[in-house]
């Protein structure tokens, strides 16, 4: 079995993309991603194509729509969907192609135009099974689990709106960020209330984007790169939306389950970690992933937000990026981009929110699907040692 390295990504800038088509996305991202390859990249040597997309406008549900954006029509191509968490897995599942000696070379491209169909966006926000009829969008259960983080655990309002500083500063330094803009502890209170008590700037973004990475096998990556960066673990959990074993609502244990398979896997533990990119669609959700991650105790996260340590020049830099608070989060492509900011930092590459020196990166995704909050869990583990 040989590992999996990334040797090259590629990014557009997230927004509202309107004067673009998703075809338009996908073909920049993968221009980009053949420029990135430092050594160059033909077609030809790509063996095959993991393709992410949840199909939120109608527009992607096949490979078809990515060999038509990039010419790769004789190259299998595999879709993937898994919830918020489908970027992670569709470069998990490459991972898995490349040590199973199915491909020695794969590429890894998410997608998504949220901004061609909010209504469809909003409507499958809507918990349908479990809440039918009583009005619980996402905002509102994860207002729910921000309420009872702060009943539990003394989590101050003040502490999840720091996520939202902290996300929204570091966004301002980072190209391809939807939202570039500071604001303090009182401007995300005093903005607009969205579901108590998260507020506008609590929320992540409606946002369009597209990123590819390429990854190759042990034997291929010099070819590409003299410094990939190995992906030396990965997780994938599910949890039940029914079953109510989740600290009454204050953690996600398909996070636990995802980052110990993946720890594990890479000979790792949670201190050995210098730089995250985790899943923020809500300021909670990051506060929350901090516990779940063992970055912290189970109810620390609000301190260790508070205390500045996940800031850039903190001890375990989180969401360098902007996190999906700023950046943007279009579904099939923030996984992927997550993955890609990890491989920048890894090398030293990423500019004005490069941490001091990371040798271990972990990317993670919450699934949050059309019956639950969290019940899928992705986490990939990048080490450059």
């Amino acid at each position: 079995m040989t590992d999996a390295h990334v040797v090259g990504s590629g990014m557009i800038h997230f927004g509202e993309l309107k004067e673009k088509s998703f075809d338009d996305t996908i073909e920049e991202a993968y221009l980009a991603l053949l420029d990135d390859v430092d050594d160059g990249v033909a077609p030809a040597d790509i063996d095959g194509v993991w393709y992410g997309s949840a199909d939120i406008a109608g527009e992607g549900s096949s490979g078809v729509t990515v060999a038509h954006a990039t010419g790769l029509f004789e190259t299998p191509i595999t879709r993937v969907e898994n919830a918020c968490a489908t970027g992670s897995d569709a470069v998990r599942n490459a991972r898995i192609a490349i040590e199973a000696g199915q491909a020695d070379v794969a590429m890894v491209i998410g997608a998504e135009k949220m901004t061609d169909d909010t209504g469809g966006l909003i409507a499958a926000a809507a918990l349908d099974r479990l809440w039918r009829g009583r009005g619980v969008t996402m905002p509102a259960f994860f207002g729910m689990r921000a309420t009872r983080h702060m009943d539990q655990y003394g989590t101050t309002r003040e502490q999840i709106a720091e996520v939202s500083v902290k996300n929204h500063e570091n966004g301002t330094k980072y190209p391809y960020a939807h939202q570039q803009f500071e604001c303090t502890v009182e401007d995300v209170k005093n903005s607009p209330t969205v579901s108590y008590p998260l507020n506008l700037y609590d929320c992540c973004p409606v946002t369009d984007g597209a990123c590819a990475i390429l990854l190759a096998s042990e034997e291929r990556a010099g070819e590409f790169t003299d410094d990939p960066i190995r992906i030396a673990g990965s997780g994938l959990a599910t949890d039940s939306f029914m079953r109510g074993d989740d600290l009454a609502l204050t953690n996600f244990p398909a996070t636990r389950h995802a980052a110990d398979q993946a720890y594990e896997e890479a000979g790792i533990g949670a201190d050995d970690v210098d730089v995250a990119e985790v899943h923020d669609c809500f300021s909670i959700t990051e506060l929350v992933t901090y516990e779940d991650l063992g970055f912290c105790g189970q109810g620390e996260g609000g301190q260790l937000v508070a205390d500045g340590e996940t800031r850039l020049d903190g001890s375990i830099p989180v969401n360098p990026s902007g996190g999906l608070l700023s950046k943007g989060h279009p579904i099939g492509a923030t996984g992927v981009a997550q993955v890609a900011e990890i491989y920048e930092q890894l090398r030293g590459e990423a500019g004005d929110v490069q941490v001091d020196d990371p040798e271990v990166g972990v990317q993670h995704n919450i699934g949050i699907g059309r019956n639950a909050t969290g019940a899928v869990s992705c986490v990939n583990v990048l080490d450059r040692r």
